[in-house]
């Protein structure tokens, strides 16, 4: 199916192509392994969160001026670096399999 989209039966792909793509893989690969890194030392890093989960089930939750400003404390910080770091990888990932895909299509 893909290589009814992408090409034309008969060509091949541009040289240029086909060093970059192979530029391009092992450089996804060494930042996914990266952000991994970084993703499980931001989670390991992270406080438990197991506050407030009685009082959410009792109705008993009352903010107050740390819950509204969490976001701005360490934890908050490394929540967002968490979601930071899921998200490259994701996007990575999906780059990867896409040039794989673009360097063989019957794939």
């Amino acid at each position: 199916m893909f290589k009814t989209l992408l090409f034309v039966e008969g060509d091949l792909l541009p040289d240029w192509v086909i060093t970059t793509l192979s530029i391009v893989r092992p450089t996804l690969i060494a930042i996914i392994a990266l952000c991994a890194i970084g993703l499980i030392t931001t989670t390991l890093l992270q406080s438990n969160s197991n506050d407030n989960t009685s009082q959410a089930l009792s109705g008993g939750i009352h903010e107050s001026y740390y819950s509204q400003n969490r976001g701005e404390t360490r934890d908050g910080k490394l929540k967002k670096a968490t979601i930071i770091f899921a998200s490259i990888i994701a996007v990575c990932a999906i780059l990867y399999f896409v040039t794989l895909i673009i360097n063989n299509p019957t794939v």
